[in-house]
């Protein structure tokens, strides 16, 4: 990351104002996110005479991290931001995911909401609601999913209707809103799908509006109450401090001004809110996979712990019953736990990391066809950034429990609600076969399949770079690249012309699965290439966990690509009758 301080954008910084900032959240998440995380779990906010009431750690925590400038870090000095480059800023957020997710959620959400209102919002938007953001005085939320739709957005109904002085008017119920309702600042910003009557239908009829819970006067203050309204919530199996609620806007619980419906104000064109939306969305992505993966280091590091303190049982082979029990960690079977833990959570690191990279590129790189390089490589890399971090890091959790034993599936150690905050992830911002969809639907294909391309193109780099180094990092090389090009040819195969649709979909999750371990097989490529020959404990870790993937995780995509290029139709022939 030294390399990015020569660009213009990044010049004020050098490695040690990156340590610094770093090193700063590491402390503020220590000192105010960790210590209430098992309060949010056991104290879930409650609604109490319509409003949302949290423990007043989470504001204490917000409001520091604020204070600090972090939440303006990655953005530009013209709004107060700091310009840190995307990956320092997402190596800095990791701090409080791990520490706290639930709090951390608020701020995620509203540095997304901020991003997205800087890309697609008017300057007057930017000044009365952006600023107020990244100051921790407002706060930010998505308001996608409605109850009948789900994630079926074609199909939401809230509407938006035009009124004279250029504002809307926004009638519908939102479900599964994050952050919907509290009171941990000033003002809380929504944005908002909504379809203008006489629009096109489906998708192609949507439009964003910037929906605050308060009318914000002239002079800037919050306002008249908007009609916004807190319905309920839902209580949830993890997650458990991150509101989550039924908002109702436009049904008579306020009437600002004296008439019906929640004001609104447009965000970009008419008919393209989808669009705009997925600027947040897609930000919202990655950092679901790097709150995955947050989650599941923390577990692993804890079960790390736990292994190496608590003794039980002898080494296999031992006949002395007599001779001292010895610490889990020297059990085979809890070392290979620990390695897959490792493999999952530090593979995923590495691939988020990679995705605040590619921001970067795209931000600052020296020409057009740089930047547009990393943006295809950002396309196809966020459905698996998302989900695979979400279903592997979970697994990570899964094995941090285990490790634990009997004692880990109770409430006394972390690791139980860690896996319980991580269940989430495979689900919010798109579930996994969601993904899945887009991946192999539109992203591989997108351009004429320049995205494959691209990303094929970067791990064929890194093969080159390990052949040439030869020995064990050879090996490695040949296993990767035989995993790669079957990963190509499989795609080929799916997307034969007279496939069906249903027929090449079917099998979405496998496909997502499959090329997410040969992505991950490659940011431990990239490791074990970092840590050389080194001795020290760092890199003989990171040789050896490179090895279990490798050894352990990657072989299963031969099976996933063998059922892939059949092109198997078991789910498609399957009658509901059946079940």
């Amino acid at each position: 990351m030294e390399a990015l301080t020569k660009r213009e954008r990044y010049s004020d910084h050098t490695r040690e104002t990156f340590d610094a900032v770093l090193d700063l959240c590491a402390e503020i998440a220590a000192e105010r996110f960790a210590p209430h995380n098992r309060l949010n779990d056991e104290q879930e906010p409650r609604m109490v005479d319509g409003r949302a009431v949290l423990p007043p750690d989470v504001k204490t925590a917000l409001d520091t991290v604020a204070d600090a400038g972090l939440l303006s870090g990655g953005m530009d000095a013209g709004v107060g931001g700091l310009q840190l480059p995307q990956v320092v800023q997402t190596a800095c957020f990791l701090w409080f995911q791990a520490a706290n997710i639930s709090t951390w959620a608020y701020a995620m959400l509203t540095v997304a909401g901020a991003n997205l209102l800087l890309a697609h919002g008017s300057d007057d938007q930017v000044d009365t609601y952006v600023r107020p953001m990244l100051e921790g005085r407002y706060h930010g939320t998505m308001c996608l999913s409605e109850p009948q739709a789900g994630s079926s957005l074609a199909d939401i109904t809230c509407r938006a209707e035009p009124r004279d002085d250029g504002s809307f008017r926004i009638f519908g119920n939102k479900m599964w809103i994050s952050g919907g309702d509290h009171e941990l600042g000033e003002n809380i910003v929504h944005l908002v799908l909504a379809k203008i009557p006489g629009g096109p239908p489906g998708v192609k009829g949507i439009s964003l509006f910037l929906v605050p819970k308060y009318l914000v006067a002239g002079d800037g203050s919050p306002g008249e109450r908007n009609d916004v309204v807190l319905a309920g919530l839902n209580h949830k199996m993890g997650y458990r401090g991150t509101t989550n609620t039924l908002l109702n806007f436009g049904e008579g619980g306020y009437r600002p001004g004296g008439e019906a419906g929640a004001v609104g104000h447009l965000v970009g064109a008419p008919h393209q809110g989808l669009r705009a939306m997925f600027h947040m969305m897609n930000e919202a992505r990655i950092g679901v996979g790097a709150g995955a993966t947050a989650l599941g280091y923390t577990g692993y590091l804890k079960s790390l712990a736990y292994a190496r303190t608590r003794v039980q049982g002898r080494p296999a082979g031992t006949k002395d019953r007599s001779a001292p029990p010895v610490s889990l960690i020297e059990h085979a079977d809890v070392r290979r736990m620990l390695l897959a833990q490792k493999s999952y959570v530090e593979g995923a690191l590495g691939l988020v990391l990679y995705c605040g990279k590619l921001l970067d590129e795209e931000h600052s790189a020296a020409d057009d066809a740089s930047r547009a390089q990393a943006r295809l490589l950002l396309e196809v890399l966020t459905p698996i950034a998302k989900s695979w971090p979400s279903q592997w890091c979970l697994r990570a959790n899964d094995l941090a429990i285990q490790i634990h034993g009997g004692y880990g599936y109770t409430r006394e150690y972390d690791v139980e609600q860690h896996y319980r905050d991580n269940r989430l992830n495979p689900i919010h911002e798109g579930t996994h076969g969601i993904q899945a969809i887009d991946l192999l639907g539109r992203k591989v294909v997108m351009d004429g399949g320049a995205a494959l391309a691209a990303l094929e193109a970067l791990l064929r780099a890194t093969i080159r770079r390990a052949r040439a180094v030869g020995g064990e990092a050879a090996g490695l090389a040949v296993a990767l690249d035989h995993a790669l090009t079957r990963l190509v040819e499989v795609t080929g195969t799916i997307h034969t012309a007279d496939v069906p649709a249903g027929v090449r979909l079917a099998n979405a999750s496998t496909y997502l699965e499959a090329a997410g371990h040969v992505v991950v097989a490659w940011t431990w490529l990239e490791q074990f290439l970092a840590a050389g020959d080194g001795g020290d404990s760092l890199r003989r870790g990171k040789r050896q966990a490179c090895r279990y993937f490798f050894r352990y995780e990657l072989p299963h995509t031969g099976p996933q690509f063998d059922l892939l290029a059949r092109l198997d139709t078991t789910t498609v022939d399957t009658d509901d009758t059946w079940f």
